[in-house]
């Protein structure tokens, strides 16, 4: 790591800090101390003036969280699709409610949700708030059959009558309880992985050779930053906007699905869009279901690449088993259909490179997750030899037509990685310059 990428951070991240500063402030409590990598002036942002989570809301939240006595048969939370201690997944590739029933996508983590323009892969809850209820009231998750029914229910539940009143000052209602979710999911952000430790606090040593040389293919010749990008204020490594990848093109005509769904789906129907995206083929039309824009047919929400080495198996439907299948996924440019997204063309990336930039992304773990994260890598090095999506000749404009693959930079003279806020691109002219000057 060089010196001037970590001056040009530090200068974006004051110079970012000064522009706020100088607007009215954003009102409410100020943000919590956070770790490296996660935005003080991103955190403002993304919690509204009066939904800060104080510890009272936060711990009833959590309670809530955990609580199997939300569902209609007291066999699932929150937690059950959203584990803790497995990085808020499953590891399923979609997730299972009440009765074993399986919706028809996988759980995403709740880590940075909290920063997140909407919820789920569809977009299709603009809060924490709307998101936390939906899935009580799903009938494959947890199949509570009204919000009077689940208010009705955790009345009846003493301790929680109790603890209402003293963290709200009246009986429970469904929008408080959601609010008291949020405020617990408000708290999960994750930064510190080896890649802030790299880049934001000098550590040379926290990515070895090969996750240097992914970080390089990922600004560059693998174009991940294309979707992923991330600087210092927006370090999730997700544009927030939504994609037709190809994934759901391996099932079906989506041509035919969407005429389909334009017949079926209802307008502004949060409850129906809801049941769509969990029980029925139309899942696979992703945004579409929200928007009913043609543009959006098949697409799904850039997830966040923090924490993506735990939070296996990937995708809005779990049926890649491994970063080694993803890549090979964009390797050949995704799966043709109507709806492809424009990006997505060939890569022609070798296989020494596909290694690279998988440890690079195995650099993003939040070191809560350390164990968890060389558990799961070592997991999936076992599977290298087993590459389902891998097509190499097309990979390499051997055959197929998905593109050409773009400029590849050399790195001897401008690495990609340095390029850029998380680069050195400015401390190497005038900012780094007006940094050293004395003050006059």
């Amino acid at each position: 790591m060089r010196r001037g990428a970590r001056v040009s951070w530090m200068l974006a991240a004051l110079l970012c800090a000064g522009a706020a500063s100088a607007e009215d402030p954003p009102k409410g409590a100020p943000p919590p101390k956070l770790p490296p990598g996660v935005s003080a002036i991103l955190w403002k942002i993304s919690v509204p003036p009066g939904r800060e989570p104080t510890p009272e809301k936060v711990a009833l939240g959590q309670k809530l969280f955990l609580d199997k006595r939300l569902s209609i048969d007291d066999s699932v939370a929150c937690s059950t699709c959203h584990d803790p201690e497995k990085g808020f997944v499953d590891g399923l590739p979609v997730s299972e409610g009440v009765e074993k029933r399986k919706g028809m996508r996988n759980s995403p983590t709740v880590l940075n949700a909290m920063f997140n323009a909407t919820q789920f892969w569809d977009g299709r809850a603009p809060t924490l708030e709307e998101q936390a209820k939906l899935p009580i009231l799903n009938p494959v998750e947890m199949a509570m059959p009204s919000p009077e029914a689940v208010v009705a229910k955790v009345r009846g539940i003493p301790e929680y009558a109790t603890e209402f009143q003293r963290v709200f000052g009246r009986e429970v209602n469904f929008d408080d309880l959601a609010s008291a979710i949020a405020a617990f999911e408000r708290t999960q952000f994750s930064g510190n992985a080896p890649f802030d430790r790299f880049l934001l606090q000098g550590e040379e040593k926290a990515l070895d050779a090969s996750a240097k040389r992914g970080w390089a293919l990922f600004n560059g010749k693998a174009r991940c930053n294309e979707c992923h990008a991330a600087n210092a204020t927006s370090p999730l490594f997700s544009d927030q906007k939504f994609h037709n990848i190809g994934i759901a093109a391996h099932k079906q005509d989506f041509v035919k699905l969407a005429q389909q769904g334009l017949r079926v789906v209802r307008t502004g129907d949060e409850k129906q869009i809801d049941e769509l995206a969990l029980q029925t083929e139309f899942s696979e039309l992703g945004r579409f279901l929200v928007t009913k824009q043609d543009n959006d047919v098949g697409s799904f929400k850039t997830p966040t690449l923090r924490n993506i080495g735990i939070t296996a198996p990937y995708m809005h439907d779990g049926s890649l088993a491994t970063l080694w299948d993803v890549m090979d996924h964009y390797n050949k440019g995704g799966i043709a259909n109507p709806f492809l997204d424009g990006g997505m063309q060939r890569l022609g990336l070798t296989e020494a490179e596909l290694d690279d930039v998988v440890a690079f992304l195995f650099t993003l773990t939040d070191e809560r997750y350390t164990k968890l994260n060389a558990k799961e890598l070592a997991r999936q090095r076992g599977r290298k030899n087993v590459r389902p999506e891998r097509d190499t000749a097309v990979a390499l404009g051997k055959k197929g037509s998905l593109g050409d693959i773009g400029f590849s930079p050399n790195v001897q003279v401008k690495n990609p990685a340095d390029v850029g806020v998380y680069g050195d691109e400015t401390s190497e002219g005038k900012t780094a310059d007006k940094a050293k000057a004395p003050a006059k």
